[in-house]
This record gives C-alpha cells, structure tokens and sequence, in this order.
C-alpha cells in the first residue's frame, strides 16, 4: 500500500488577498485562557463545512470520527497576515476509531489523497478534524503526535467538537511553533452575505469585529 504524508507541501505559496472580515463573524472561546497565545494565523471557517463537520460529529455519539480539513492558505495583501480558509470536510473511512482514539489509515489516507486530486485540485489540504465524544476539548498525546508527523506545516490546524457537549476548537500553531493541548482557538464563520449564523457550539462566543476597513474581494 503506498504511503501519504499528507503534511508534505512545502514548496505550496500562500494565495494574496484579503481576509473577508466584511462577511464573517468572529467565534472566540467563553473561557478567556489565551493570554499569552499567539496564533500564526486566523482561521476562516464556511458555514458548509461547519455544517457537513457537525453532521458528520453527530453520526457516531460513542466512537471518535474525523476527517480532513481543505481549502486556501492565504496571506493579506494589506498586512501581511496569514490566515486559511476552509470551506471542504472530508470525512475519513477505513479508519480505526474506538471511544477513546482515531486512527487514519493507509486506505483512508490514499482514499482521500485521491479525491482532493480529482474533485478539488485547487485545493490544499489545512488540517483535520475529528470527535472526543464525552471527553472535552483538547489534544490528546496521541492526537499531538499524529498532527506533528502528518499534518506538520505551521498553517495546518486540528479541529475538536465534542458532539454530546456541542462544543469545538481549533488547536493552531503559535509564532514560535508550539502547539498548547488544551488551548484551543474559535474562528471567524463565514456568511453568505446575511450575517445569519448556523454555529450552536455552547463554548464558543460571538463579538463584533472592529475592522472595517476591509474591502470586497472577489477571490471569496
């Protein structure tokens, strides 16, 4: 069987544009534990995706499920920010998961190495998400180690939803490339020109963003 590393894409250069602050709306946790935190990027996240990652979270209530997260690793134009924008969930099969772990296997990683080839070439894949049902939001050892050896790039984040809680995070890099288990991030969801949001995780708050001086790009 032959082998993926899904984390090899060095040679991949951020897409320049601007972060689409102007239609999202920014989720950070209720429980303020971030201070010294500083996130390498921002984490864009489409209310499709969080849908399909939700409703794949909630087709299995006692054993971990996960998948990977694709779409545009971005830098801004103006600032010179680094952010990602995620607007793909695809759900792993031929994994090996029980209550308590989650793992990808070598089926499931050439089954989904082989479907962002065909069906989202322009895609590069940012991270990956997966359950912990009853458990919390954090990384795990053995989730720390798989997104270190599989998912090194600094801009690939790991995403934790706790479907009987209905909670989630992003764990992110900071600037120096760290990763803290049990720091977890929000996101900034984003709307289809409504401002009606889909997101119901209860650890999660939403606030006004400040910015808004940011204009229309055409590229979201």
């Amino acid at each position: 069987m032959p082998q993926v590393k899904i984390g090899s894409q060095n040679n991949f250069a951020p897409h320049h544009t601007r972060e689409p602050f102007h239609r999202a709306i920014r989720w950070v946790p209720i429980e303020e534990s971030l201070e010294n935190c500083q996130p390498l990027l921002d984490v864009f996240l489409t209310q499709k995706a969080y849908v399909r990652i939700c409703a794949h979270a909630g087709s299995d209530l006692d054993n971990e499920v996960g998948g990977w997260l694709a779409g545009r690793y971005c830098r801004d134009t103006l600032h010179g920010n680094l952010f990602i924008i995620i607007d793909t969930a695809l759900p792993a099969i031929y994994t090996e998961q029980d209550a308590v772990h989650l793992t990808f296997t070598g089926d499931s990683q050439v089954a989904l190495h082989n479907h962002l080839e065909t069906y989202f070439p322009n895609k590069v894949i940012l991270g990956w998400y997966h359950t912990h049902p009853r458990m919390g939001v954090f990384l795990s050892h053995w989730d720390a180690w798989l997104h270190q050896n599989f998912f090194s790039e600094p801009w690939q984040v790991a995403l934790v939803v706790e479907p009987h809680k209905s909670t989630g995070g992003f764990f992110v890099r900071q600037q120096d490339g760290s990763l803290d288990q049990r720091a977890y991030f929000g996101f900034y969801e984003l709307t289809n020109h409504s401002q009606r949001s889909v997101v119901f995780w209860r650890n999660l708050r939403s606030i006004p963003e400040v910015d808004n001086e940011i204009e229309e790009d055409a590229f979201i």
